[in-house]
């Protein structure tokens, strides 16, 4: 009977892999194979120390350390990962390189081994793949990654991708377990969700108001427009109206600002305070005269002075609503003047003569 024979031990020479071995140049400091890397399937990958230790502060600290046999070669072992991992990883302390393929294919695996032996060129180049790679069934493994492997840039980018993905990330198994065992990362994650949807509701409130106080603005332009020039039925006292039946070509609130302006001068219940639409008015008025900054015999805007005494006299008294509400509309209406197409025209002409 013949004996078993034993399965040859697998080896891989990381010079003849990369083609060091065909260069002549440094060809007697990097064939050298003087430390041998163990992985879990028993694949041995034979490299050089001084590429080793050059490429990781990690490993160059671990061959420093005396050994019994002084010519003996050098073992480290890297278990827990794959070995194509582990070949790819020593490939890039050769190279300097990594390709897609290796990405798609243990990224992250790559991410902690780079982080593990303190490889920086290589943890970011497997951030940025991930990040690009992120789906609904591993977010929750490379979020826990970039956790422990200290990578912020990725970590916020699976916060965003989870925030986006919520409702289908909570129904995979990566999901479930990271709630059965890190309790914390949850919490992390449920603040980090109650942070975003506060800060969208801000955000929609804020554009709201942004919206009001630009049509309060263009109100206001709009009643300087009527009592100015004139248009279609409205106009001031010494000119009279224009002929045009259409709707008003500058402001879309012209039409309804004329009835109210109309409203305004024939309604019998306006001196015993008790009309709504009145009342609308007298505060528009009341606003203009807040932001006007005519001199009162140029401002065609009827009772402007009056109103601008009343604010005088009532400034005390008005609350700080009122105060703030002049504030924005003022602001909205500068921003309002500046990205006009007159003033962006003119913008132009001064730029294009300063550089003349």
């Amino acid at each position: 009977m013949e004996p078993a024979m034993k399965k040859p031990t697998k080896a891989i020479s990381m010079s003849k892999l990369i083609g060091f071995d065909q260069i002549s140049t440094k060809s007697d400091q990097i064939s050298f194979e003087d430390v041998k890397i163990l992985t879990s399937n028993g694949l041995k990958i034979f490299a050089n120390s001084i590429i080793l230790g050059s490429s990781s502060k990690v490993l160059e600290k671990i061959l420093d350390r005396p050994s019994k046999h002084q010519n003996s070669v050098k073992v480290i072992p890297i278990l827990g990962v794959p070995c194509d991992a582990v070949t790819a990883f020593i490939q890039f302390l050769y190279s300097s390189r990594c390709t897609e393929e290796e990405i798609d294919g243990y990224g992250i695996h790559l991410l902690a081994l780079s982080h593990v032996f303190s490889v920086q060129p290589l943890k970011q180049r497997c951030t940025k793949g991930l990040s690009t790679r992120l789906m609904i069934e591993n977010v929750v493994d490379v979020l826990q990654l970039a956790r422990l492997c200290d990578a912020p840039d990725l970590y916020l980018k699976c916060m965003r991708f989870l925030s986006k993905e919520f409702k289908s990330v909570k129904r995979t198994e990566g999901w479930k377990f990271l709630r059965a065992n890190d309790a914390v990362l949850e919490l992390e994650i449920l603040q980090y969700l109650d942070e975003i949807e506060s800060r969208d509701k801000k955000r929609s409130r804020s554009k709201e108001e942004r919206g009001i106080y630009l049509k309060l603005s263009e109100a206001m332009e709009c009643l300087e427009h009527i009592c100015t020039e004139g248009c279609t039925n409205v106009g001031p006292y010494d000119r009279e109206p224009t002929k045009k039946t259409g709707p008003c070509e500058k402001f879309s609130t012209c039409q309804g600002l004329q009835g109210l302006i109309k409203h305004f001068a024939m309604c019998e219940k306006r001196m015993n305070g008790g009309c709504c639409r009145c009342k609308r008015m007298g505060q528009l008025l009341k606003l203009h005269a807040s932001i006007c900054d005519q001199d009162d015999h140029r401002c065609k805007v009827p009772l402007c002075s009056r109103f601008k005494l009343k604010n005088q006299l009532d400034r005390k008294s008005n609350d700080g609503r009122w105060r703030l509400l002049v504030k924005r509309v003022a602001c909205a209406k500068t921003v309002s003047s500046l990205s006009s197409p007159k003033m962006m025209m003119l913008r132009r002409k001064e730029e294009d003569r300063c550089q003349r």
